[in-house]
């Protein structure tokens, strides 16, 4: 079995990979390129004929892991994609958003290179529209965590609880050829042991080959404080000035965190009761999946639910579906709490938001998430003086924060510690999606301490699974 890194190679985006086995071809994720530096790899042609391929496995439905299968489909894929119950209700909604945020992006840059007298580096066309989208749906196959399911003729894939956003899985892939087996065993996205919302990652017992996630391989997440209390500081000390909290949200997980935090601070009094702004379809459908989805929930959440706690904190929360509630929030006086996407401040309503609270010292950007490099939100995070936002240059005067701990992604030891689940290593152990100084570090870490056999393979580079 052969295996080639399409994406998340020595970076954090696009994540996909092509294995080969007797003739037979199978994509484990097809994910969205995000970097700004390396956008322009979402329009070439896919380095696998997308008719060539006989199925996908998706492991989560994040942007960066599912953000091209609709490109796919319209090059002309026409196999099976499995994933998760939620994982395919949530990319339904993802993959829609998309869509639409491409042609409001294409039909905006249009109009304002127009004005300017200018061209695009890029062509003034979507990477897909509606129509791929539903089509790609309609090719998705659910599959339960714990299930073997032949995904393609030799090929066989079981999907385990990864603990990253609901319904993300850990992935083992078994490819038989002439008698012989050969094993892979994709990480997706791992997430934190006792986070809520999800359960724990599991722990896969074997493998001939690792592929896994390295986001934040040099560092641990401080926990310094308790979530809830770094969020109800900053949420005081920015009404107290006068000032907007600006929260660029992850529609999937993310936003439904926040909220659960927000909400126990208001319930309990550690928070005043301003107006909480959720401006992002897409986080509103994706609540509405969770709700859909309870077994895939933890009891803690589960129980959270069901004891009407959230229902009695909705009275502060105001739903923005369409544009006209999106602008509306400016016309809003006083303090509020201002959740939008995305959660990278790459496209979408949050720019809109930065673009009105950057210059105001009173206001604070809190960010909740990972901000990968070459994107808005690390540059705003950075602390750069100045920004880009819709091809004008704007001030940073506000108060820019993050809330640490809070994330969907596994710090440096609880990568470890799901490494250490192997009952024996594996050959080799490839690590993807992290940005390339990380990932040569926590090779090393891997090294070091298990001394295993580690490679963080180049962008395109192929390798052969050996037993």
């Amino acid at each position: 079995m052969n295996v080639k890194f399409l994406g998340a190679a020595r970076q954090v985006t696009g994540s996909s990979y092509l294995l080969e086995s007797s003739g037979r071809r199978v994509l484990v994720d097809h994910g969205m390129f995000q970097e700004r530096a390396v956008e322009w790899r979402n329009w070439r042609n896919a380095p696998a004929e997308a008719r060539s391929v006989d199925a996908v496995i998706l492991t989560h439905a994040h942007l960066d892991h599912c953000g091209l299968l609709p490109k796919l489909v319209r090059e002309g894929f026409r196999g099976p994609i499995f994933a998760t119950a939620p994982t395919i209700d949530l990319a339904e909604i993802v993959l829609e958003d998309s869509a639409e945020i491409q042609q409001e992006d294409v039909e905006f840059k249009r109009k304002r290179h127009q004005r300017d007298g200018r061209t695009s580096p890029h062509p003034y066309d979507t990477l897909y529209g509606p129509e791929d989208v539903r089509r790609t749906i309609e090719r998705m196959r659910p599959v339960r965590y714990g299930e073997s399911v032949e995904v393609a003729p030799g090929f066989e894939a079981r999907f385990s609880e990864a603990g990253h956003i609901l319904g993300s899985a850990v992935v083992q892939v078994r490819a038989r050829h002439d008698g012989s087996e050969r094993t892979i065993a994709f990480s997706g996205d791992l997430g934190q042991w006792n986070l809520p919302i999800v359960g724990d990652p599991t722990l896969i017992g074997e493998a001939d080959a690792v592929i896994m996630e390295s986001t934040y391989g040099d560092r641990d997440h401080e926990r310094t404080v308790d979530i809830e209390t770094q969020l109800a500081e900053i949420v005081r000390e920015t009404v107290r000035g006068g000032g907007n909290v600006v929260i660029p949200t992850f529609a999937i997980e993310r936003a439904q965190e926040v909220l659960l935090h927000l909400s126990e601070n208001l319930l309990g009094g550690r928070m005043p009761g301003v107006p909480v702004f959720l401006d992002s379809p897409m986080a509103i459908d994706a609540t509405e999946v969770f709700l859909r989805h309870p077994a895939f929930m933890d009891e803690r959440a589960r129980a959270t639910i069901a004891s009407g706690r959230l229902q009695a904190a909705a009275r502060w929360v105001r739903l923005c579906r369409t544009r006209e509630q999106s602008r509306s929030i400016n016309d809003h006086r006083g303090p509020c709490i201002i959740l939008a996407g995305s959660g990278m401040c790459t496209a979408g309503r949050i720019k809109h938001h930065l673009v009105r609270n950057l210059g105001r010292p009173e206001s604070a950007i809190v960010f909740v998430g990972y901000q990968a490099s070459g994107t808005l939100g690390r540059e705003i995070l950075e602390g750069r003086p100045e920004v880009r936002i819709h091809g004008r240059m704007h001030d940073v005067r506000a108060q820019v924060r993050a809330i640490l701990g809070l994330s969907a992604h596994a710090g440096r030891s609880d990568l470890l510690r799901w490494l250490r689940g192997f009952s024996r290593p594996p050959k080799r152990l490839f690590l993807t999606h992290g940005e390339e100084s990380v990932s040569l570090a926590f090779a090393e870490r891997v090294r070091e301490e298990l001394h295993w056999d580690v490679v963080v393979p180049e962008y395109l580079e192929e390798r052969e699974v050996t037993a």
